[in-house]
């Protein structure tokens, strides 16, 4: 549990109620009623339970008992909220002190728990931002994702990666600033390529003094404010002086690295001037669907911008749907000092409070009516509708194919989860199994799975003792997680990259682990492994092919093609590991710091391992209990 849920709980009270497990709506009335009676009437959150006690709505409330009281009341219910009632069998509570705590609350259990009755931010990935680090003498800039725990100066979010080495790229032109690595940096005795094509002042080789580089690094942040006008001006006073100076080679560093800024200034205000820090949110709505464009303002330049398409929106207010996404956004990212909407939200004073109690300042939303604000609203809520309009065709010709993958392999019903597998290895080692999955809305990221092969039984290489272990472990795990198939994990197709071996490898597994519905289909490469010649093995034997022009071919070898690509990745990443492993690593009590101390003290594990005690308890920060325990790690019985 996050910090934040861990001072709502101390501050606060926190309990649970449980009803019966009566599958019926009077069931789930009753269960509410039973916790009304210890309901105050304070602000807090509450989780709607089910009869295994997972989540099934978090909601927030100014008084808990009198919003609590509305879901007995089932005939002014929605009837999504209806059918939430009837699953409900209990109730968690906590209670905050105001109801911006409970908000902030609300949309950080929302992203722990993902209940299926609340609207969700379903994004796979977190935001990127530049990091100045602030613990070097010469400071480099680099990407960073993640808690932002290391020392410096941290300037974002942007929409992605590409956004960020854009930005990256401009600050080695203008600014300088070196890129490499701490450890590269020391070990440097002449300047590498980038300061040959003037992009890094090379700092490793003392070709650029402390101070100096300092002066550049200001330079940076005042650009990354946004006040590249005034980086702009002192570029062209330096590029005056050195010319009146004659130093004419110093002149002409500066001037590329001034039509360097103007190019960029150009290029990255498009529609931002005057803004200032702030983030811009339009919402676009059809056929059931929606899609939420933000961009990111930050110094009046644009760091991009991203689609977002919010779920379980089916029934829910579009204002509803905006606020639910701004506090989990919010989550994640720091709050800028505007945020520019496209319509008003019904607690817009609320979230504005809650915002401001997260970021430490004061946060206002706002609806531009007119100006340069206004345009770029306009121009995010033009690239909504756009990217709406594609996701929509996209989902249209999605629907297709799985219709036709069905019609192809006679299936019940469309597929709304494709569970792709594929193996990977090298000559038995490192051996891995790689499982994607597959939808309406494409690939579903997130589900992915890799599982290391471990079983004893498995000798290296054997690809259907591989393919038996990863199908035992992960139908395993879901008949014991969810034998009532209500949770949509379950499989609609099982595609295996294989042959009729591997199919019939397969559908045996299935059967012997008593799952009898799931249809499985193999897909191997034709003669010559020729892609375009595949053939399709059922577990009855039947072979099919398909024209070389069909889009059915085309979608099912992207199907095995991503799974080929995620099996390899995962071989890859786990392989890289092996290198650098040491047998320090299997010394229990043994973390980084003391296994640094003792490699920096013998010089390499084999010197540790044949070291005498005595020798171990000499090294800094090794007591001699933890000497003990190294030296009859490697001589067990010693």
């Amino acid at each position: 549990m996050s910090k934040t849920t861990d001072r709502f709980n101390e501050e606060n009270a926190t309990y649970t109620v449980r009803g019966s497990d009566a599958p019926d709506l009077e069931a789930g009335v009753a269960a509410i009623r039973n916790v009304l009676a210890t309901l105050p009437a304070r602000p807090g959150v509450y989780r709607m339970l089910d009869a295994k006690g997972d989540a099934l709505y978090v909601g927030k409330a100014r008084a808990l008992k009198a919003r609590v009281t509305n879901y007995t009341q089932v005939t002014r219910l929605p009837r999504r909220l209806q059918r939430m009632v009837s699953q409900t069998r209990g109730m968690t509570i906590v209670t905050t002190n105001t109801e911006a705590e409970a908000l902030l609350l609300e949309a950080q259990l929302i992203k722990r728990f993902r209940p299926p009755y609340n609207v969700l931010l379903r994004d796979d990935k977190s935001f990127p931002f530049i990091l100045l680090r602030e613990d070097h003498a010469f400071p480099r800039a680099q990407l960073h994702r993640g808690a932002r725990r290391a020392k410096g100066q941290y300037y974002g979010p942007f929409a992605g990666a590409g956004a960020v080495r854009k930005t990256l790229t401009a600050l080695q032109k203008l600014f300088l600033l070196r890129s490499c690595t701490d450890s590269f940096f020391a070990n440097r005795s002449r300047p590498c390529l980038l300061y040959q094509i003037k992009r890094c002042s090379a700092p490793c080789v003392d070709r650029i003094d402390a101070a100096a580089y300092g002066d550049l690094v200001a330079d940076a942040k005042a650009f990354l404010q946004g006040k590249s006008t005034q980086v702009q001006r002192r570029l062209g006073e330096q590029m005056s002086a050195a010319a009146e100076a004659m130093d004419f080679e110093l002149a002409a560093v500066l001037r590329d690295r001034l039509k360097a800024l103007t190019y960029i200034q150009g290029s990255q205000a498009i529609n931002a001037e005057g803004v200032g820090d702030a983030d811009v949110f339009a919402m676009a709505c059809k056929s059931g669907s929606m899609c939420i464009q933000a961009f990111f303002i930050r110094g009046g330049q644009n760091w991009g911008h991203r689609s977002f398409f919010p779920q379980h929106t089916a029934d829910v207010p579009e204002v509803e749907v905006l606020t639910s996404f701004l506090m989990q956004f919010y989550e994640e990212v720091p709050p800028a000092k505007l945020i520019l909407l496209d319509r008003t939200l019904d607690e817009e004073g609320l979230v504005a409070e809650a915002l401001a109690e997260k970021a430490g300042r004061k946060v206002e939303l706002r609806v531009p009516q007119r100006g340069d604000q206004r345009r770029l609203l306009a121009q995010a809520t033009r690239n909504a509708v756009e990217a709406l309009d594609r996701r929509l065709a996209e989902s249209t010709t999605q629907g297709k194919l799985l219709q036709e993958v069905a019609d192809l392999f006679e299936l019940d019903a469309v597929p709304n989860r494709i569970e792709v597998y594929d193996n990977s290895h090298i000559m038995g080692t490192n051996m891995v199994g790689a499982m994607i999955v597959a939808g309406p809305e494409g690939y579903r990221k997130s589900a992915y799975r890799k599982f290391n092969i471990k079983g004893a039984n498995v000798a290296p290489g054997d690809d259907f003792a591989m393919m038996r272990e990863v199908l035992e472990r992960r139908f395993t795990r879901l008949e014991a997680e969810d034998p009532d198939r209500a949770s949509g994990e379950w499989p609609d197709l099982l595609l295996i990259d294989g042959g009729k071996g591997q199919v019939s490898a397969v559908y045996k597994v299935m059967e012997e682990l008593g799952v009898h519905d799931v249809p499985i289909v193999g897909i191997s490469k034709g003669p010559d492994r020729n892609a375009g010649r595949e053939h399709f093995h059922l577990p009855d034997g039947r072979e099919s092919m398909l024209p070389l022009n069909s889009p059915v071919l085309f979608f099912l070898q992207r199907l095995r093609d991503e799974a080929h690509r995620f099996a390899i990745g995962t071989h890859r990443a786990k392989r890289a590991k092996a290198f650098t492993a040491s047998p320090l690593d299997d010394v229990p009590g043994i973390g980084p710091a003391r296994k640094k101390a003792l490699l920096m003290h013998f010089g390499t594990a084999k010197a540790v391992r044949g070291a005498a005690l005595e020798d171990l308890a000499k090294v800094p920060g090794v007591s001699a209990a933890m000497a003990r325990a190294v030296y009859d790690h490697f001589h067990p019985g010693g």
